[in-house]
This record gives structure tokens, sequence and C-alpha cells, in this order.
């Protein structure tokens, strides 16, 4: 009797302190994000699937179920011709769950992925898409800012000078903007493309500004190739608050600092096709606003 308790409190212990173990293992779901990709995936007879609307759905099934265990799953996007070449490259057969799962695990170490915290796959997806988008961005703003060099005149690090001087701008653009969710875009034109970051934040009346620090950094590096560079750019913001009209602001980024636009080029920069230049119907329910000024004494990089 002794030895039957105490051989089922072990066996309940050991399951217990299992399952508190796996909260413990992180864990990465690559998936087949375009119509195009999940095809090129057929070819392979280990792979289970022929629908790609079922195929989600599973995909969708199996990140709830993960999520329930109480795990870190990040998701990535599985590129089957990157695939192919990674099986190439290790040998490793490409029809082969195993070969799967070892080009999902390199893709959750060196690829951009999006944590996964619950969100709708029709929400996560145009997420994850466009995180390899975001990264190149970011990638080639940073070697902008390395390229810029030192000062001419004083021989400070252009680039370095450029992100900090971006990093006062936002904080003082946010603290002006007051509570309230915001979205802000900025836009850098640049000789080989235009770089374009996005950055949302949230800010009740008494604390800070609450934003993803990828995503900030994303952003101040964008920003900062365009102070770098003198580029003529933009930055624009909506602020939205409970029972109010979104606010609509913008600015000119031109020679190192951001220029307030009025209210009537605001209104111009939201109802003009960028791609057209047509113009586009007025947002219903936007209270379109002039840009406010920014209150740069103590920025030590302000000339």
């Amino acid at each position: 009797m002794t030895d039957r308790h105490t051989r089922t409190t072990h066996d309940t212990t050991t399951a217990a302190l299992r399952r508190a173990l796996r909260h413990e293992v992180a864990g990465t779901v690559a998936l087949l994000a375009d119509e195009e990709d999940f095809t090129a995936m057929r070819q392979y007879e280990t792979f289970p699937f022929d629908d790609h609307r079922r195929y989600l759905a599973h995909v969708e099934a199996l990140l709830k179920n993960l999520a329930a265990r109480g795990g870190h799953t990040t998701v990535a996007l599985f590129d089957p011709e990157d695939y192919a070449d990674h099986c190439a490259a290790t040998g490793r057969d490409p029809d082969h769950p195993a070969s799967r799962a070892a080009y999902t695990a390199e893709r959750a170490a060196t690829g951009p992925r999006v944590h996964y915290t619950g969100q709708a796959l029709a929400t996560l997806l145009p997420t994850l898409v466009d995180t390899p988008v975001r990264h190149a961005t970011w990638e080639y703003a940073t070697l902008l800012l390395t390229d810029a060099g030192p000062c001419a005149d004083c021989g400070q690090d252009i680039g370095r000078a450029s992100f900090d001087r971006a990093s006062h701008l936002l904080l003082r653009l946010l603290e002006a903007a007051g509570p309230g969710t915001h979205h802000l875009v900025c836009s850098v034109p640049t000789e080989d493309e235009q770089l374009l970051a996005t950055l949302h934040t949230a800010r009740d009346a008494t604390g800070p500004a609450r934003l993803d620090s990828t995503e900030g950094a994303e952003f101040l590096t964008v920003l900062a190739a365009g102070l770098a560079l003198g580029s003529p750019g933009g930055l624009v913001l909506r602020t939205t608050t409970p029972g109010a009209p979104d606010r609509l602001h913008g600015w000119r980024l031109n020679d190192g600092d951001l220029h307030p636009l009025t209210e009537a080029e605001v209104f111009d920069a939201y109802c003009t096709d960028a791609r057209t230049g047509e113009p586009i119907a007025p947002e219903p329910g936007a209270d379109y606003r002039a840009g406010f000024p920014l209150d740069t004494t103590d920025d030590p990089h302000h000339h």
C-alpha cells in the first residue's frame, strides 16, 4: 500500500514537473502564407495538405493549442525556394518532415518572425508578410547611417548623431501628441528606394507612450537616415481617442529637421493618391490639422 502510494505520488510529481517544463520550451511554426508557396510544397509526397484554406485553419488551431499550454510561440514564413536551397546546402532530403522541421528551426534563429499572442490569423498574416520588408528596410537604413561617416566640420559621427536626434524628436512629438493611440508613418526617399516605417504607440493621461521596442528601433533608424541624408521626406501622425474624430498631423522632413505642415498641406497629403497624384475623398470623421511645433531647445544636436 505504501509502495503503491509512493509510486503514485512520484508519478504525479513527475508529470507535474514535465508539464511545468513545457512552459519553459519555446516553439516556432513556419507557415506558407500564400497560395503560390503552398502549391510549391505540394510537390513533396510527405506534405500532407491539398487545400490552402484548410491548411491555414489547421495552423491556427495548432497555434491556439500551443498558446493554451502557456508556452512562447513565434511564427515565421516558410519559403519553398529558400527551403530547397537549404536542403541542397545541407544534404537533407526535402521530402521529409524532419527536413522541414530543421528549416523551421533555422528560420526561427535567423529570419524575421512574429510573436504569437493569440491574435487571429487574419491579423497575424499581414504582419508576418510585412516583417521581412520591414527588416530589409531597417538593414538598408542602418547601412546608410553607417556609411554617412564623420561630419566634415566637427568630426562627429553623423549616423550616431542623427539617431540621437531622431530619438529626441520622436520623444518630443509623442509628448506633444498627448494621450491616445498614435499611428506614425515616416517616408524617406533615397537614391535607390523609398524607405517607409510605421510606429504604433499608446499613451494614457499620466504615463509615457508605450511602444514595441523593435518597431520603435526600425522607425527611429529610418527617421535618422532621413535626417542624416537631408532628404525631403515626411512624417504623418494619426491620433485616436475615444468619442472624438481622429486627429491627423504632418511634418516635412527637410535639411535635417521636421517642419510642421499647414492644415491645407496635411489635407492635401492625406487626400492625394501618392501613386497617381489623383485626389482622394476626405476621410469621414477625420480632423485634418497642422503639424505642431516640436520643442528642440534642449536638443544637443539641434542646428
